[in-house]
């Protein structure tokens, strides 16, 4: 078993779906206010659209109704401020038009051409119709986080984590399906190459433009561009009478799948998820910590050195607490300690590779460089190698 030491210098639909979707007809000037709690329903009365309370004020987006909590399954202009109370949202000719006390009109779904009518359906998908009752909008073709039975994540599309539970701004990892048939997972803002992803199908090449499918029995699968099935995430084959199903990629970086019974108080189950190591996600913690398992809950630590730049918001990483020496401002005189840590990883690149029999070897390796903050000694059978590496400043 290889060694590893760090030294361092001081992430549905449900039974109701029939042959033909029933749909509630929501008119043109029909509107919405946070402050009567009003919301269109769809016919079940499972799901609704209209405003929900988030932090700072509300937002808008689809809920799926619960008792006592509810399931908010898609957000409308996820990364725009909350509202005030004083706004109402309005069905147009033009789509759906926030205005506010002051008589400003921001879009916030525009189908780019004269809309009819508009509906909440059992399915979850909220949709625009034109004079011709065609649809020319649908929530199911924008997700924001969640997938819903009977929708599918199209090529090129991604799912994206919220920041919070209460939050449902852009979050720090996404969930996203490649035109080459591979499904994986990155953080946000980050390069989309394998160096990055930290959990993938491995069914690149396998079909170009893939698609997620989520069916009614909780089957969780992938297809190419013929129909031809590439991978299964779940068996499905789960019960549909009483049951919904959705899968969420979550705050935490990893990818669900919930079943809840009809029953508005139900509670939802874990029915399947993309790892059960939930350190798994690269970039938890931020930059300059580590994350380890307790009682199987992630721990964010930061390095021997550092200290949190928000102890109340420790995936945002960690700073230095010492003002480090620029190597030319270094004339020897400096003398430096060295710490290691067991049993952790570095995955992402180092400036220097060099063989080193020992850990000592690596020990004397950094400290002989200047330009060295940190060094991982890994072993082998065959051979034992050093990875030289300076910290990251900046978050």
């Amino acid at each position: 078993m290889a060694a590893v030491f760090i030294f361092l210098l001081l992430l549905f639909s449900f039974s109701i779906t029939t042959a033909q979707q029933r749909h509630s007809n929501i008119s043109k000037t029909s509107s919405l206010t946070p402050t009567t709690d009003s919301l269109w329903f769809s016919p079940s009365g499972f799901f609704a659209f209209g405003f929900y309370h988030a932090e700072g004020g509300f937002a808008i987006g689809i809920i799926l109704v619960g008792n006592p909590q509810n399931t908010i399954v898609w957000t409308a202009n996820r990364d725009e401020p909350p509202v005030s109370s004083n706004v109402s949202l309005v069905f147009t000719v033009h789509g759906l038009v926030l205005r506010t006390s002051q008589g400003r009109e921001i879009s916030i779904i525009d189908p780019h051409q004269n809309a009819s009518s508009a509906s909440m359906l059992d399915s979850g998908n909220f949709v625009l119709y034109n004079s011709k009752q065609e649809i020319i909008w649908q929530s199911f073709d924008h997700p924001t986080d969640t997938l819903l039975s009977g929708q599918r994540l199209q090529a090129g599309a991604e799912l994206v984590s919220s920041v919070s539970e209460k939050n449902y701004s852009t979050g720090m990892f996404q969930l996203k399906m490649q035109h080459d048939g591979n499904l994986v997972q990155y953080p946000t803002n980050v390069p989309e190459v394998v160096e990055y992803a930290y959990w993938a199908s491995d069914t690149h090449g396998e079909g170009d433009n893939a698609t997620l499918n989520l069916d009614a029995d909780g089957y969780l699968y992938l297809l190419n561009a013929t129909g031809f099935n590439i991978k299964n995430l779940t068996d499905g084959g789960g019960p549909q009478e009483e049951t919904i199903y959705l899968m969420k990629i979550d705050v935490d970086g990893i990818f669900r799948l919930y079943s809840r019974g009809l029953d508005q108080s139900s509670e939802w189950s874990v029915e399947w998820s993309s790892s059960i190591d939930k350190c798994d996600p690269k970039g938890l913690c931020g930059l300059n910590s580590y994350c380890s398992l307790m009682d199987q809950e992630p721990v964010c630590t930061c390095l021997p050195g550092f200290d949190f730049v928000d102890k109340s918001q420790k995936s945002w990483g960690c700073e230095r607490n010492f003002v480090a020496e620029a190597c030319k401002n270094n004339d020897g005189s400096i003398e430096y300690s060295i710490e290691s840590l067991q049993s952790v990883m570095w995955e992402d690149d180092s400036y220097l590779v060099i063989s080193s029999r020992t850990e000592e070897n690596c020990i004397e390796a950094c400290l002989e460089d200047c330009n060295c903050e940190a060094a991982l000694f890994k072993t082998a059978s065959a051979e034992s190698k050093s990875f030289l590496r300076d910290l990251e400043e900046d978050r």
